[in-house]
């Protein structure tokens, strides 16, 4: 097995959206019903995708030139949320198959973006975790990422704004 990584493009759509719904699944018994189908709906939609390979730097893992098995999208400053500033580029969707788990490709993933961002002359990066993906925030903690503050309920769970400075 050889893991390889790319960027992604619109050709990989169909195999970004079941890699979420694969690497997502996992937090189905931590969230209700309602928001359980609620993420189920943004994960399998082809617009959620659609408008961050139109936006952002997509970056993939790829096992054997074929399975997706790792995803995270770098959004570039200019694309403000209510969450970020028109100023900070952002990480978005960083996913491993949970078969894949423990195996650096998510360290890698959020490798690429950090790097890439300073390539682009960024100066913030930022993102935004819950309180039910522990691994994940380990990770972006490892990185530097700071807490910058709670903000409102996702999924009926607490979520953090998170904060690299470059």
């Amino acid at each position: 097995m050889n893991i390889t990584y790319r960027q992604g493009t619109m050709g990989d759509l169909q195999g970004l959206k079941g890699l979420a719904i694969k690497s997502w699944s996992p937090y189905q018994t931590q969230l209700t019903d309602s928001n359980w189908r609620s993420l189920q709906e943004t994960v399998s939609n082809d617009a959620t995708f659609e408008r961050l390979l139109e936006q952002s730097t997509c970056f993939l893992g790829i096992v054997d030139n074929d399975p997706i098995v790792g995803m995270a999208f770098l959004v570039p400053n200019g694309n403000p949320t209510d969450l970020y500033l028109k100023e900070w580029c952002y990480i978005r969707f960083v996913s491993v198959d949970p078969a894949f788990e423990g195996q650096g490709i998510g360290r890698t993933l959020i490798s690429m973006c950090i790097d890439k961002a300073k390539e682009s002359g960024e100066t913030t990066i930022a993102l935004h975790t819950s309180e039910f993906m522990e691994k994940a925030r380990h990770l972006y903690e490892s990185f530097g990422f700071k807490i910058l503050r709670e903000i409102e309920q996702r999924l009926g769970k607490r979520y953090g704004l998170y904060k690299l400075d470059l």
